[in-house]
């Protein structure tokens, strides 16, 4: 299965459930899906969006998720859904959301996206947006547009063999 990370009015579909950031050609996971949403028979436990993350807010603050639930005493508010994780400060203001899009509302999306999860079926579509820094870099997504240290992406669509990686220089795939 691949994994297409929807962020802003981009895609990226790589083989792999991790976001990573380059330091000095050393790739750090900050992302990593452990589980996704699925049917699962009722002797079964329910299979939901469970995620790893480990970021700062923008003030510095950091947040290390360990499936769905913080390392420590934290600043921030964790909401889950079985195919959501949302963190949020005290304030409202979304640090990290990772969102996994059914079917249906996937290829829903834009044309050039959809087309792309079609392509590479199967595939598991997951939004993800916030304010954060990893590694140094500020990653900011909104619901039209990645920005990576400022410069912004919009209407990309990109297939890779590696896992997405960030870097100051962008994205790499």
């Amino acid at each position: 299965m691949k994994y297409a990370f929807i962020m802003g009015s981009n895609a990226f579909v790589v083989p792999n459930n991790t976001l990573s950031y380059v330091d000095h050609d050393q790739s750090n996971r900050f992302l990593r899906i452990l589980s996704i949403q699925k049917e699962t028979p009722p002797d079964q436990p329910r299979a939901v969006l469970t995620i790893d993350a480990d970021i700062t807010d923008y003030e510095g603050h950091r947040l290390q998720l360990t499936a769905n639930k913080p390392e420590a005493t934290s600043d921030f508010d964790v909401h889950e859904t079985p195919d959501r994780v949302h963190v949020t400060k005290p304030d409202g203001t979304t640090v990290l959301d990772v969102h996994q899009l059914d079917e249906k509302v996937a290829m829903g999306l834009e044309h050039n996206i959809s087309a792309e999860l079609e392509v590479n079926m199967p595939v598991t579509a997951i939004r993800v947006r916030g304010n954060f820094m990893t590694g140094g870099i500020h990653i900011e997504i909104d619901n039209e547009k990645l920005f990576v240290d400022g410069d912004s992406y919009g209407n990309s669509v990109q297939a890779g063999e590696h896992d997405l990686r960030f870097s100051h220089d962008g994205v790499l795939i």
